[in-house]
């Protein structure tokens, strides 16, 4: 059998720091493929391309010609990429561990249009990636007691929190998204990734739709990777986004009513934490309740310099 065609598709902004340490795990991380690195740049204003054609001369690289936003870049990355049997999405702060792109490309089919892996933090330990769909009462159940607590109902929480659930190979209705394996089936039925989302829940968005096409997304706890994880749950700007995007996307596929019950756990939630003095949920609080700021926090001038 001949080794499957697999373009692992990076989406760079200012990540010369990371190219290295990224373009070393890729031979062990691929082994038994035949994988090709695709960049795509969103206008860094360091020495990312620098490093990329230091460290990997023979990846193609994309000059997307501003700061697309994640899904953007993925979408720009897979188009140059071209006929393939599956792409790999990733941060460039993911580290494969090896044969970790073989396992993945081996669960798709039957159904299955997206891989994801076991992912750990940078000291080893496991990161909840799976997720449920959004819904009313999970978001109120996240505002009131705390998505770490409820997470283990599945009923009640949006991410799944039971360490042992993460042992076994399992649908997932979305899951993180700096490690997805997409199949070329999957991406003919669903097209590119919504660039209107900018960044956050963009990977919420196109799994969704992938289940809404009749294909599931898989987590497959046998391939395993690194997450070096960005920034976040510390950055005002990136967490108040954060927020406005999970609204987003929950009135992307729901009525009035129901977006409006989102909308206030989501105040209820970040209002309580702002109380306790954290500065990431005061500025999403002022989105939140903000017209104005919503239709701004969006888009490369709101994230301007941060690191993407």
């Amino acid at each position: 059998m001949p080794e499957p065609r697999i373009a692992l598709c990076v989406v760079t902004y200012n990540s010369g720091d990371l190219i290295e340490a990224f373009v070393a795990a890729v031979p062990e991380g691929t082994a038994g493929t035949n994988a090709s690195l695709v960049f795509a740049d969103n206008g860094s204003q360091d020495d990312t391309l620098e490093q990329i054609a230091r460290w990997a001369p023979d990846a193609l690289v994309v000059r997307t010609g501003g700061n697309l936003g994640y899904a953007g870049g993925v979408n720009a990355a897979v188009r140059a990429a071209g006929d393939q049997d599956a792409y790999l999405i990733l941060n460039a702060d993911v580290r494969l561990h090896p044969g970790c792109t073989k396992t993945l490309y081996e669960r798709l089919g039957d159904g299955v249009g997206i891989v994801v892996p076991r992912l750990l933090d940078q000291r080893g330990q496991l990161i909840w990636s799976m997720r449920r769909e959004p819904s009313v009462l999970r978001t109120w159940a996240d505002a009131l007691v705390g998505a770490e607590h409820v997470g283990r109902v599945a009923a009640l929480g949006e991410v799944v929190t039971d360490p042992a659930a993460y042992e076994i190979g399992q649908n997932t209705d979305w899951a993180e998204g700096s490690t997805q394996l997409v199949g070329a089936e999957c991406w003919r039925v669903c097209g590119e990734w919504d660039a209107s989302l900018f960044l956050y829940s963009e990977e919420t968005e196109y799994d969704l739709r992938a289940r809404d096409n009749g294909l599931r997304t898989w987590y497959e706890p046998a391939a395993v990777a690194t997450h070096l994880e960005g920034g976040s749950a510390t950055s005002p700007r990136q967490w108040s986004l954060l927020v406005a995007n999970r609204l987003r996307l929950f009135r992307m596929r729901h009525g009035r009513v129901a977006t409006g019950m989102v909308w206030l756990a989501l105040v209820v939630r970040e209002g309580s934490r702002a109380l306790l003095g954290k500065p990431t949920s005061r500025a999403a609080v002022r989105d939140l309740v903000s017209p104005i700021r919503m239709r701004q926090a969006r888009g490369p001038e709101w994230l301007e310099g941060v690191r993407l």
